[in-house]
């Protein structure tokens, strides 16, 4: 059966099937992943399809609908600024109020393991788990690339954590900030 022997509804959703894969790559250049550009993609067809009756004739179903999902695109993103701005403001309330508390009983849980360990280990751990600087910093002073600095830090925090769970037991596998293992040693 042709589009024109078709209900202008039937076209219309004929057409937009037809374009899925076209529909799903231009999404997909412009979003991070195939998951959230099948999502935005999925929400479109269903906006599409409850204005599929209020196209004029006269409008291309394909240019239409690409208008349509510029705009999902466009909402996308506002909702996801929208989160990221809210996950800041409450991260930096969090932050604010118990840092201090955990900065003391995870600095003294480190600094009595950090000299079991190798000590490249422990100087990337310190720098920069401890004293906040920038990895990409601590890679040009070690004289290494930063992607070997990250693998080194990765390694790290894998051996301190062996540490914790040799030394700590419990309380590094629960997350138990009132730990009593402190002063026991490894």
């Amino acid at each position: 059966m042709r589009d024109r022997e078709l209900p202008a509804e039937a076209a219309v959703v004929e057409r937009l099937v037809a374009g899925h894969r076209q529909f799903l790559a231009f999404l997909q250049s412009r979003v991070r992943d195939r998951a959230t550009a099948e999502d935005i993609l999925q929400a479109a067809y269903v906006r599409g399809l409850q204005k599929a009756g209020s196209i004029r004739d006269d409008e291309s179903v394909v240019a239409w609908f690409y208008r349509l999902l510029r705009n999902a695109l466009v909402d996308h993103y506002r909702r996801r600024a929208a989160a990221d701005r809210a996950l800041e403001r409450e991260g930096a309330e969090a932050k604010t109020s118990y840092e201090p508390e955990l900065r003391d009983a995870v600095c003294a849980c480190m600094s009595t393991l950090l000299p079991t360990l190798k000590p490249e280990y422990a100087e990337i751990l310190r720098r920069v788990d401890l004293e906040e600087e920038p990895l990409a910093r601590v890679a040009d002073d070690l004289r290494i690339t930063t992607n070997n600095a990250g693998v080194r830090l990765h390694r790290a925090r894998q051996g301190l954590k062996r540490q914790l769970e040799r030394s700590c037991g419990t309380c590094a596998t629960h997350g138990c900030l009132d730990c009593s293992c402190r002063g026991s040693g490894v």
